[in-house]
């Protein structure tokens, strides 16, 4: 017998060979333009203050993060925690110029009209550890650990009247109020109920870890009885103040806050009959608000870091390089928002498989508790921002947050490069770089491959003409042969595709979608590539009506027109052949259009 060895050169191209002639993976996509219509909150692309939008278009920006607890409103002061030594400083206003860096709460305004002048929701992030930095002075020891003179006491409620001008606390005193922070804003740009005013108030940042990120601040365990109570006290405060404001709350980093407030001392004896704690939050807050006779808390805010692992790695780790393996997990990872079939590999996963996925429970406890509560993600991130898995995963995950109803969302950078999360943005958000976006409502689509694939479609409530597709493939090797079946009372006769892919973060236009035939056609998606398809629709000849149907409102119309030989006032014409007169072959014209749907 002979025995054929393969050169390294020879092995290179028989081993890639296959992978490029491999047949393409055929994946059916069914789109329902009248089916599970509901309006996408414009709030879901929003981030974390980005120095720069690089064509994202954001919507929201949120203040947050460690350094906001020990954030001092009247003089600019915070504190880093245990992230940069318990430093306090002015980090927040360094690149203020050195006369306005004391100025009270000029980092919040200077925040809020950058915000104002992009055309974005802003989310500003109040004070409620109990202390705040009193100075600049650099490290704080644990010998100065609160109250010291280090810090001033956080009071949600001044017990008397306001400073006048607002503006001008008093900072002699070892107090700085949280409601008169409120008032200063309300009184600079008006209430939540005006156009300029801040809309959106967070209570603190990951309060769960107070104990770790600031143990300076905070270094007692925090327990459930006293979130709630200083939730209820400062969320009360605010209502005081600007009753239209929404506030945000818990924010919790993540699983284990979500479950038992990250073991938190007297969980053990409260959680009797919740699933989690965040059913027991709920609970209390709607008690609360029933007392207080008014809602407290608007929206349920959680922060979701997934802990999928790839090669050992977990995915939300920055890496000069990354693995296939972690790539794949990446890009899987987004179905432990909403996937009972997903297996996620991670501690979560392994030991509390019954939380996932993560959305409905989420909900479920909204709906079981607080009724009526909003849904934010104000921390989020998949990793790898400067490489194509992080786009497609981001671009999963936005979608997802469209369908699944929330009302914001805001993408915390881990660092690095962030080209492919910048695309992933734009995909949704600017796709032709002229501005131009995904759609406002959410239709239904579906698809018969959820591990290769992905697929989100939308249209516009004021105008359905264009249909929108988000269309993913995952795989590294294959191309996936789209078949996409429409079922809508429009006709689609043309599309243009927007994607971005492996060789690049740049999002250009690609091949057109072909002949599209009775509102189906076939498209093919490469290996690693995100596609934003837009296809143009129109209403058949036979709607009358302008409701883009056919159906027995526009048979009226038509006969009302043929009997009527002054023509067609004020309706649409009903001389569907154009031969200027309306008869039976009209009738007939109408009737083919009414079996067609």
């Amino acid at each position: 017998m002979k025995h054929y060895y393969l050169t390294p050169i020879l092995q290179a191209i028989f081993f890639l060979t296959p992978a490029i002639s491999r047949a393409a993976i055929p994946v059916a996509y069914t789109i329902n333009t009248e089916t599970g219509r509901a309006a996408i909150s414009p709030y879901i692309y929003g981030t974390n203050s980005w120095d720069t939008d690089r064509g994202e278009n954001f919507t929201a920006r949120r203040i947050g993060g460690n350094r906001l607890t020990g954030y001092n409103w009247e003089t600019n002061y915070s504190n880093a925690g245990n992230d940069w030594y318990h430093h306090s400083d002015l980090y927040l206003a360094w690149d203020l110029p050195v006369a306005e860096r004391l100025i009270p709460g000029r980092v919040l305004t200077r925040f809020h009209d950058d915000c104002l002048a992009a055309g974005q929701l802003s989310v500003i992030t109040l004070q409620m550890a109990g202390y705040v930095a009193a100075d600049d002075d650099g490290a704080v020891s644990e010998a100065q650990t609160a109250p010291s003179v280090r810090w001033k006491q956080a009071v949600f409620a001044k017990p008397g009247p306001f400073c006048e001008p607002a503006g001008s606390p008093d900072t002699s005193d070892d107090v700085v109020y949280m409601d008169e922070c409120v008032n200063f804003l309300v009184s600079r740009y008006g209430s939540a109920a005006t156009p300029t005013g801040v809309k959106c108030y967070s209570l603190d940042n990951e309060p769960a870890l107070w104990d770790s990120t600031h143990p300076r601040i905070h270094p007692a365990n925090l327990t459930c009885n006293e979130l709630l109570t200083r939730t209820i006290a400062l969320a009360g405060a605010v209502k005081d103040v600007d009753p239209e404001a929404l506030v945000f709350g818990p924010v919790l980093y993540g699983f284990y806050a979500y479950r038992c407030l990250q073991e938190a001392p007297d969980w053990e004896t409260l959680q009797n009959g919740y699933f989690w704690f965040l059913d027991y939050y709920l609970d209390e807050l709607q008690a609360a608000s029933i007392t207080a006779g008014r809602r407290l808390v608007d929206v349920l805010d959680v922060h979701w870091y997934p802990e999928a692992i790839g090669d050992g790695i977990r995915i939300t780790e920055t890496c000069e390089t990354y693995s296939r393996a972690n790539a794949e997990a990446r890009m899987q990872a987004p179905r432990s928002l909403w996937d009972p079939d997903y297996v996620e590999d991670s501690w979560i996963g392994q030991w509390f498989s019954q939380y996932l996925p993560i959305l409905p429970p989420l909900q479920n406890s909204i709906a079981s508790y607080y009724p009526g509560t909003k849904l934010a993600v104000t921390e989020y991130s998949y990793g790898a921002a400067d490489h194509v898995s992080g786009g497609i995963a981001q671009a999963d995950v936005l979608g997802l947050f469209g369908r699944y109803g929330l009302y914001l969302a805001t993408y915390w950078h881990l660092g690095g490069e962030r080209d492919y999360v910048s695309a992933a943005f734009q995909l949704y958000r600017n796709y032709d770089g002229a501005g131009s976006t995904f759609g406002d409502t959410k239709v239904q689509s579906v698809l018969s491959d959820k591990v290769n694939s992905s697929i989100y479609a939308s249209t516009f409530a004021a105008d359905g003409g264009e249909l929108h597709i988000i269309v993913l493939n995952k795989n590294f090797d294959e191309s996936i042969q789209g078949v996409f079946a429409i079922a809508s009372p429009r006709r689609y006769s043309s599309g243009r595709v927007w994607a971005f892919d492996a060789a690049s973060a740049e999002l250009v236009e690609t091949a057109a979608v072909g002949a599209i035939v009775d509102n189906s056609f076939t498209y093919d998606i490469p290996p690693l590539t995100a596609c934003h398809l837009v296809l143009e629709g129109d209403c058949p000849p036979g709607d009358l009506t302008g409701d883009c149907r056919v159906d027995a409102a526009d048979l009226q119309i038509l006969c009302d027109q043929w009997l009527d030989a002054s023509g067609c006032p004020g309706v649409t014409c009903a001389d569907l052949d154009g031969d200027d007169q309306i008869n039976l072959v009209d009738f007939l014209l109408l009737a083919k259009d009414w079996l067609a749907q």
